[in-house]
């Protein structure tokens, strides 16, 4: 695997766009000024065997966009500054829906081949998030799958591209999401989620601020990320297959998914060949995320179907096979290593038929927040495909005040943990 891995990586880094055709310079217009149709015009221009050249400042982006770049560089050495008008970006006409799983909706889109976005660590995009965050922490907006909150910026139909030195700052939803991709290279990744509203300071109102989810592509590199989010730092979701994570820092949140898969019936996710090394979950202060839920952990829906997507479902098959995490270093974090396998489930439901197989722990490190149940490992496979083979090796994550850890397993086959892993209790 290690193997393979390393020649995706190389074939990434040889793709060099040619860049020798026309140039587009472009610099804000200002005064609060719609950016949008010179940045778009720009790429219509230069997009395609050439180069865009987007200045420093705010760029006002008023309407969805689509980039559709093929040999080209784009430098975006300023912030795309998406407005929070929230009423009409949540109307569906007005961003894409090209992400199937849970009817996403996006309000930028690239597409595709052998490209290069680089933000120089100055620009990116302005999501304008708190706006958004004050608007879902009232009641009377209830915050579901589907219900139009926009991705920040959407990979789809890519072959073939390089995303790097590039900020989302205060991302409504997902910060970055790719579909229906191979070959694509995200490097030095920053994104932040962090609430500055005094009357809403404890609370975790930034859901669903992933760093990045994959979905439906195939080798995806991931490398130097920094993600501030109240819920998944990565999700690796259905038909996500030669996928490398390194250098990941995780500040709150769910920590790296694996998942969720099997909530389609009609559909069988499968992950493969994942290898993720060197990630740091870092529990913030509480008044800032008072999240810091899992290290890795992985999740399927059961077989029963409850509803249908986005907010519904079940009953999906498929398999999770071939997973390496090397090097996590925990900090405070309150269950480490998590399997289980009854998302949205009910009591009797049919157990998941999406097998877990060949799963590497290697050098896990740091501590457990488990003041409750000093529950430190749950790995809770279904009794219709039980987890195989999953090995830990160097295993020292430590429970608070020196209390012994709890470890739980069921229907696993599973080596290297310290101690017994017993049945979880009900």
């Amino acid at each position: 695997m290690r193997s393979s891995l390393c020649f995706v990586l190389l074939s990434l880094f040889c793709i060099l766009p040619n860049v020798a055709g026309k140039t587009c310079t472009l610099k804000p217009l200002g005064h609060g000024k719609d950016d949008t149709t010179q940045v778009l015009n720009a790429i219509d221009e230069c997009g395609q065997n050439g180069h865009v050249i987007l200045q420093e400042g705010n760029y006002n982006i008023t309407r969805k966009m689509n980039w559709n770049l093929k040999s080209s560089t784009v430098d975006l050495h300023g912030f795309l500054n998406f407005r929070p008008n929230i009423e009409f970006w949540l109307q569906s006409e007005n961003t894409y829906r090209v992400i199937f799983i849970q009817s996403q909706a996006s309000w930028f889109v690239i597409t595709g081949e052998d490209f290069v976005v680089d933000a120089h660590n100055t620009g990116g995009i302005q999501g304008n998030g708190q706006a958004w965050w004050n608007f879902f922490s009232l009641p009377e907006n209830p915050r579901e799958d589907g219900d139009g909150r926009p991705v920040s910026l959407t990979l789809s139909h890519v072959k073939g591209g390089t995303i790097k030195n590039f900020q989302i700052q205060g991302p409504p939803f997902w910060c970055n999401a790719v579909a229906n991709s191979q070959n694509v290279l995200y490097q030095g990744i920053t994104c932040n989620a962090t609430n500055t509203n005094p009357a809403l300071a404890g609370q975790n109102i930034v859901w669903n601020t992933d760093g990045i989810d994959t979905y439906r592509s195939d080798s995806i590199s991931l490398i130097d990320w920094d993600v501030s989010t109240g819920d998944d730092c990565l999700a690796i979701k259905g038909n996500s297959t030669n996928i490398f994570a390194s250098n990941i820092l995780c500040r709150g949140g769910e920590g790296v998914a694996i998942g969720s898969l099997g909530q389609y019936q009609q559909f069988n996710d499968i992950v493969e060949n994942v290898h993720i090394e060197n990630v740091r979950t870092q529990r913030p202060p509480a008044v800032v995320q008072p999240n810091m839920i899992s290290g890795v952990y992985f999740k399927t829906w059961t077989s029963s179907v409850h509803g249908a997507p986005p907010t519904g479902g079940g009953g999906g098959g498929g398999r999770v096979n071939n997973v390496t995490v090397i090097n996590l270093f925990h900090d405070d974090v309150t269950t480490p290593v998590r399997i289980f396998q009854n998302n949205g489930g009910q009591p009797g439901d049919i157990p998941s038929k999406l097998q877990i197989s060949n799963l590497n722990f290697v050098n896990l490190v740091g501590s457990a927040n488990t003041s409750q149940r000093l529950l430190v490992v749950d790995l809770e496979c279904s009794p219709a495909v039980p987890c195989r083979n999953i090995r830990f090796q160097n295993f020292n994550i430590q429970a608070p005040k020196g209390e012994k850890p709890i470890l739980t397993c069921s229907n696993i086959s599973v080596t290297g943990l310290p101690g017994s892993c017993n049945a979880p209790s009900n």
